[in-house]
């Protein structure tokens, strides 16, 4: 059974990542979401840079299919979305207000309360690198960047939860179990 689904078009060194921490992970084409070929799984990731056409053509898929989210999502899946990598992107797709402003840089990760994807990197006092920022929102914002800005941002929806950051970093073992153990399969 796939615990993981990569939205992507091409292979990606993330897939290795999910194998090395015994997750069954499944790229899959954003045209496939929503249709009834795809497995359930636990936790559907869109991966950095997904908005930018030099790198992947997955958006009109992704933009077309926001009701295949949040139905996941709803029913209880995990849904983690990484930085677009455009100079300004509003997630209409998401079933939360939630707009990325891309600027890259190192930073330390501050805390806002306490969430268990606060683990997203294994040594939280390092600085790690950041693709962005997010300047808008209606989910909770958990992690700031030293500017005081959002870095990464949670919001319950239904049974499920959807994690948007903009750290630009593999994510840790202990964020990926997060993603996984507290979930439910459902479809996309």
């Amino acid at each position: 059974m796939t615990d993981v689904m990569l939205i992507w078009d091409n292979p990606l060194l993330f897939e290795k990542l999910f194998e090395e921490n015994g997750l069954k992970c499944q790229r899959v084409l954003s045209t496939a979401i929503g249709t009834p070929f795809l497995p359930a799984c636990k936790c559907v990731i869109v991966p950095t840079g997904f908005a930018n056409s030099a790198y992947t053509k997955i958006l009109p898929g992704i933009e077309r299919n926001s009701k295949a989210f949040e139905k996941f999502v709803s029913a209880g899946g995990s849904l983690v979305v990484f930085g677009a990598l455009v100079t300004k992107y509003d997630h209409s797709w998401l079933p939360m207000q939630l707009t990325y402003i891309e600027k890259h840089g190192k930073t330390h990760l501050h805390r806002v309360g306490v969430h268990e994807a606060q683990c997203i990197v294994e040594d939280p006092g390092l600085a790690v690198e950041c693709d962005g920022y997010f300047s808008a929102t209606d989910g909770n914002v958990i992690l700031r960047n030293d500017d005081g800005q959002a870095v990464m941002v949670v919001k319950k929806v239904g049974d499920g939860m959807i994690i948007a950051t903009t750290v630009h970093e593999f994510p840790s073992p202990g964020f990926l179990g997060c993603v996984t153990d507290n979930a439910r399969r459902s479809k996309i």
